[in-house]
Order: C-alpha cells, then structure tokens, then sequence
C-alpha cells in the first residue's frame, strides 16, 4: 500500500510541478511543492463554501445572509453537500501525500510537554527533534482525518434523508455533523493564528512553497538540519551575534 501511495504522489508532484515553479532564493528551503499549494487551497476552498452553505441551511436564522451567494436557500441546500464530497476528495489527497510526514514519533510526546513554553515564547526555538511538522500540525492533520470520516457518514445519511436510513440516524447525523463542524472550525481558526501572527513566514511557505532558513531552524530544527547538514541552534547563535553587532 506505501508503494502504490508513494508511486502515485510522486507521479501526481511531477505532473503538477510541470504546470508551475517554485523560486528558491539564496537563505531559503524549498517547503512545499506547487501540489502541495494546489491541494492546500483547494481544501481550504471547498471547507469555506461547505461551512458558509451549512451556516446559511442549518442556522438560518442567524446566518441567512450567507445564502444569497449560492443563489438563495434552495441552491445553497442542494450544493453544500457537493462541497462536503469536495473538501473529503481534496484532502484525502493531501492526506496521501502527507501520511508519511503525520506519523506521530517519540519527538511529538516530547513536543506536547514543552507546548507551554513553545506557545508563550518560553523557548526562541523549538525541540531539537522537530521534523518536517510539530506535534500541533500532526493533531490537526489526524482530528481533520477523522473530522472528514464523520463528515462523510453522516453527509451521505442526511443527503439520502429518513426514508433511505430511518429518522434515529438522521437525527444522530445532524448533531455528529454539527459538532464535527464547530471542532474543525476551531481548529481552523488556530491554523490561521498560527501560519501568520503566531509564526511569521509560515504563510509564504503554502504561497510561494519556500521559508527562510531561520524559520526552519525556529520552528522545525530537525528537519532544517536534515534539509542543510548544519546544527540549527548553531546557525541560530551565528545569525543572533551578527545581528547584534
């Protein structure tokens, strides 16, 4: 199954790496190539327009407003699950080409303990073992995973309705649906914190597919060494003391 996965995202990056190009300056690492983006922008796309159409359908009285840009309660209805089945379809591509990088390591226990002194600048960079993601990505990425799988279910039972599975698993699916609604949400949330205020230059990472090298010793030592062979709190000290002086 690995190889099959590998075989075919390696098949999909050349296809889509020939469609565009990612500029890697002097003092940058290349982060995330063009099918990555695609695929990025592509989930948050159709999660945006599933959760404006849900809003508009499941809380209309609050949210009414956002129905008028799908044309009206009707077509919002009868296109928020084409949005759903878009969002499922686009990241479970990504989670393809992210499976390897999101399994959970020895580092990311020891990530989650040192989370306090990470968030509130305790620490200038974060644990040496820090891979490609941290520990919160992974958390994301997995709650996200199985956010898609509960979405999934309980979207195909509420698309068929009562008459194909019973009002009991109708009912079931509004509130399982819901809750895994608001869950993503804040998630998504921390995500937007996070790739602008809470770590600047990660944005860049998913615009232009390249950080600079200080991100990467910053915020994922492991694999900047990995990327460059040099020690990255080294490189942080040699990079602090010519800036001082």
């Amino acid at each position: 199954m690995g190889t099959a996965i590998e075989r075919f995202d390696d098949k999909a990056r050349r296809a889509f790496d020939s469609f565009g190009r990612t500029e890697v300056y002097r003092g940058e690492l290349l982060r995330h190539p063009v099918y990555t983006r695609v695929l990025h922008w592509a989930v948050a796309l159709f999660f945006f327009l599933a959760l404006f159409s849900g809003f508009g359908i499941y809380l209309p009285w609050l949210f009414r407003w956002f129905t008028p840009f799908f044309g009206g309660g009707p077509l919002a209805r009868a296109m928020h699950p084409w949005f759903g089945l878009g969002f499922v379809a686009c990241f479970g591509l990504q989670m393809l080409n992210w499976l390897k990088p999101m399994k959970w390591t020895a580092a990311d226990s020891a990530w989650t303990r040192n989370i306090g002194k990470i968030f509130w600048g305790g620490e200038k960079l974060d644990p040496p073992d820090t891979g490609f993601f941290n520990a919160g990505q992974k958390l994301q990425f997995w709650e996200i995973v199985w956010g898609s799988v509960v979405y999934l279910v309980t979207g195909i039972i509420l698309w068929a309705g009562a008459s194909t599975f019973g009002r009991w698993p109708v009912a079931i699916s509004y509130v399982l649906h819901d809750i895994s609604a608001v869950i993503m949400l804040g998630g998504i949330f921390i995500h937007i914190y996070l790739s602008t205020i809470g770590e600047p230059g990660t944005f860049q990472a998913m615009i232009r597919g390249a950080v600079s090298e200080a991100w990467a010793w910053t915020f994922h030592p492991a694999w900047y060494k990995e990327m460059t062979g040099r020690d990255p709190r080294q490189a942080y000290e040699e990079a602090r003391r010519t800036r001082d002086r």
